[in-house]
Parts: structure tokens; sequence; C-alpha cells
């Protein structure tokens, strides 16, 4: 039997940049009645936020108290997507590639992260259905969701659909900067290239948009199989 149509239902979904995680965790949630968690645009808000301020990036503790202080609302809505901080709406601006090329900072301090954490387990708590994507979903956030799931694909391909996303603004060099060696650093911090115990791995490398969605809920559905 199957829980995907039980009132309760958490999707944990994490992989490198340029995997594909968000448009495919928007999109499985919304076949599955589910919100949507982007957690990578909260960690986005608080360095907008931060360099906003003025804030000394290498500052870690400082940086932690900015995390602790923020007003950070974001929308689990997959048709409405809204992140605002301090009252702000920073939805388009935290995509901007200055935001990518300091995000790292922020998400490899461990304090400023266990805050972070600690936010996105109470929204998890706080939606019976939910699809919640990130870095260290499956193995810290939710690591007793209905299904975990690593979403990875080739560097060639993360990095064509990075470029694809950003509609051909960045160069090769900028790409390499944002996908490449954001992982490098975030991967100090946490696992997310290689499947924990427990944790289905979906190659999207070779699938087109639609045949990653349905890997993905067949990997759900098989994870959620009693």
């Amino acid at each position: 039997m199957s829980t995907l149509n039980n009132d309760k239902l958490v999707i944990a979904i994490d992989g490198p940049s340029g995997s594909g995680k968000s448009s495919v965790s928007k999109a499985v949630a919304r076949k599955l009645g589910a919100a949507y968690l982007d957690t990578g645009a909260m960690y986005r808000a608080i360095t907008y936020s931060v360099l906003a301020d003025g804030t000394d990036l290498a500052n870690a503790d400082a940086v932690a108290q900015a995390v602790r202080d923020a007003k950070l609302s974001i929308s689990v809505d997959p048709d409405a997507e809204l992140v605002e901080i301090g009252g702000v709406d920073v939805t388009a601006a935290i995509r901007e590639p200055r935001i990518s090329e300091q995000v790292s900072t922020v998400a490899t301090n461990l304090a400023a992260r266990a805050e972070l954490v600690r936010r996105q387990q109470e929204i998890i708590a706080a939606n019976a259905r939910i699809v919640a994507e990130g870095r260290d979903i499956t193995t810290v956030v939710a690591p007793d969701a209905d299904a975990r799931i690593l979403l990875t694909a080739s560097e060639e391909a993360r990095l064509r659909r990075r470029g694809l996303q950003l509609g051909g603004t960045q160069n090769d060099a900028q790409l390499a900067t944002q996908v490449l060696a954001r992982d490098a650093k975030d991967s100090t911090v946490v696992n997310f290239t290689q499947a924990a115990d427990g944790v289905m791995t979906v190659d999207s490398s070779e699938l087109d948009f639609e045949q990653t969605i349905d890997a993905v809920l067949d990997a759900i559905s098989t994870a959620t199989k009693n």
C-alpha cells in the first residue's frame, strides 16, 4: 500500500547545484497536492540581507546572529513563489549572481545552518503534505521523511541546465563558479553527492524534465509502499 494519498506525506529531495531540485520538486509537489519548501532560498535570503546590511561575511558570529535575528518568510505554495526578509520581497533579488557567489559563506556557517535547519523543520512540521528540497534535507532536516531522494546529474548536464535557467547571462567561468565551486564549498559541511542509507538516487543526466518528474514520482511510490 502506498502512502501517496495519505493526509500526511513528507518528501525530502537533495542533490548538487543544477540537478533540477527546485523545478522538479515544485512540479512533484503540484502533482501530489503538497506544499513545497525551497530551503536554498532561505540561505539566499539571509545572504542578501547580510550583504545589504553591510555585515562582514567573514565574521562568523555576526552572520550567525543575523540569521537568528532575521524576520524571514517563505511561501510554501508551489504556484506562488515569495521570499520576504524584514517585510521586503526579495524573491527575484536572491537569484542574482552576486548572491550565488556568496551564499556558501552562510551555508558553511554551522551556527547559521543550525538555526535555518530549525526553521525548516518547523515549516515541515506545520504542513501535513510537503516536498522539501535542499542540500541536507534527506540526512539532517528530514531524515524521517516518507521518501528521501538524491536527485543528481552529470557535471555537463548541470552546467548546461544552470546556463539555460539564467538565460545565457553567465559565461562558462561564471557558471562553473556558481555550480561546481559552490558545491565544493558546501560539501565541506554536508554530503549531497552520495545517497545516505535509505536514500534513493535518481540520475537525470539523460532525462528531460517530464521524465525526471516521472522518475522521482516512481521513486516516491517505491519508497512509500509498505
